[in-house]
């Protein structure tokens, strides 16, 4: 099901590109003219840096309260202080039954999105504009 709504999105995100830049809908490199031209991202792209961007902002606490409830640190929980992933800044992943809807979920989804960064990226320190820079440029390399 999310295969299909993000398929859909993508092909609107390209017509929207095509309409922008004047191309057909038959000519080749739609993805170049996103990626190059326009510096927009795919979908799937598109979902995990906002997922990113709400938890760095949940980090920095600038985000709702029941957002920010789901981004515990590891290093704030007693029994894995002593962990590497707690130098790390990373965040703990509840765990959860369902394994369709639940990782779908902002406090599996978000944590798990936070922890699959760079360590360079990852520094809850850095202010939002330079993380969305960061992370942008980062998931452009990526692709």
């Amino acid at each position: 099901m999310a295969l299909i709504i993000t398929d859909t999105f993508q092909r609107m995100l390209n017509a929207a590109a095509r309409m922008v830049s004047g191309t057909r809908k038959f000519d080749r490199d739609v993805s170049q003219l996103l990626h190059s031209e326009l510096h927009w991202l795919d979908i799937p792209q598109s979902v995990q840096y906002k997922l990113r961007v709400i938890a760095h902002r949940c980090l920095q606490n600038k985000a709702p309260q029941y957002l920010m409830d789901c981004c515990t640190r590891t290093s704030d929980v007693s029994s894995r202080q002593r962990l590497r992933s707690a130098n790390r800044h990373q965040l703990m992943i509840p765990l959860h039954r369902c394994s369709t809807f639940g990782r779908g979920a902002f406090s599996i989804a978000g944590p798990m999105e936070w922890n699959s960064l760079p360590d360079s990226l990852r520094d809850p320190a850095r202010c939002t504009d330079s993380f969305r820079s960061a992370l942008k440029t980062h998931l452009f390399a990526t692709q």
